[in-house]
């Protein structure tokens, strides 16, 4: 599918090889497979494009968090439409590959903030260290070249991002596929979490949603979201209409 991009970066690591592709307008990150990590366009590189990645932000509806940390920097893409979204939230990315981070700096236009910091390290490990209910906001989107990567997976990281989280904290988690919402990781979420939703994206990504307290739902005619449109471009209300809450 890369066929008819121009690649204008490649290096490798000890994890393998690390492409920027270039088409008319996006500029693409792949790990030399079919799948785009992440996918910029070039004239607003703080807009997602993917829309997974769009819907990840949905919580900006219910929340305004203070910190926001995310597993899984790829391209920088959430980093970015993050640090445009809440200009004064402090956001904290784990990415495993000090290479990826030098492309995203070099490539994507990852802001150079000191609202933005970038730990090189395991998301297991990153989060085993934070502080008990530390942070606001987690999205996780750990990706390894084909597949999504199994710590995602494991009921110990959401015992992590729960304990990580504060009293009113979202976890949001990009899965490759939708867990048995009646299995042991839907269980494992429900322990520690009051709302649960979902979302199915055109790629067939499940974004998982899973918030500490009760809130009211957000109708997608809701004000909120044309306001969150003039800020941030991503189609706030055709996202939410299909938004579905999990009992």
């Amino acid at each position: 599918m890369f066929n008819k991009g121009e690649i204008i970066h490649h290096t490798r690591d000890a994890l393998g090889s690390i492409l920027v592709i270039d088409y008319r307008k996006h500029r693409v990150l792949t790990f030399n497979s079919v799948f785009e990590q992440s996918k910029i366009d070039r004239r607003q590189p703080h807009v997602p494009v993917h829309e997974y990645n769009r819907a990840m932000l949905l919580p900006a509806a219910l929340a305004n968090p203070c910190h926001v940390t995310i597993l899984g920097l790829g391209g920088g893409v959430m980093a970015s439409a993050v640090h445009h979204l809440y200009p004064e939230c402090r956001i904290h990315a784990v990415e495993l590959r000090q290479a990826v981070l030098e492309t995203a700096r070099e490539f994507f236009d990852l802001p150079d903030s000191e609202r933005l910091t970038v730990t090189i390290a395991d998301a297991r490990q990153a989060l085993e260290a934070m502080p008990q209910a530390s942070t606001d906001m987690v999205l996780a989107d750990l990706y390894n070249a084909d597949r999504m990567s199994p710590a995602q997976a494991q009921r110990h990281f959401v015992d992590e991002c729960a304990r990580v989280l504060a009293s009113e904290g979202w976890l949001v988690l990009n899965y490759h596929r939708t867990p048995d919402v009646e299995g042991p990781y839907f269980r494992r979420l429900r322990k520690h979490f009051a709302v649960l939703l979902m979302f199915r994206s055109k790629s067939n990504n499940t974004v998982i949603y899973a918030s500490k307290q009760h809130f009211q739902s957000v109708h997608p005619k809701d004000p909120v979201l044309a306001e969150l449109e003039t800020r941030l471009p991503i189609d706030w209300r055709r996202l939410m209409t299909k938004v579905t809450r999990l009992e």
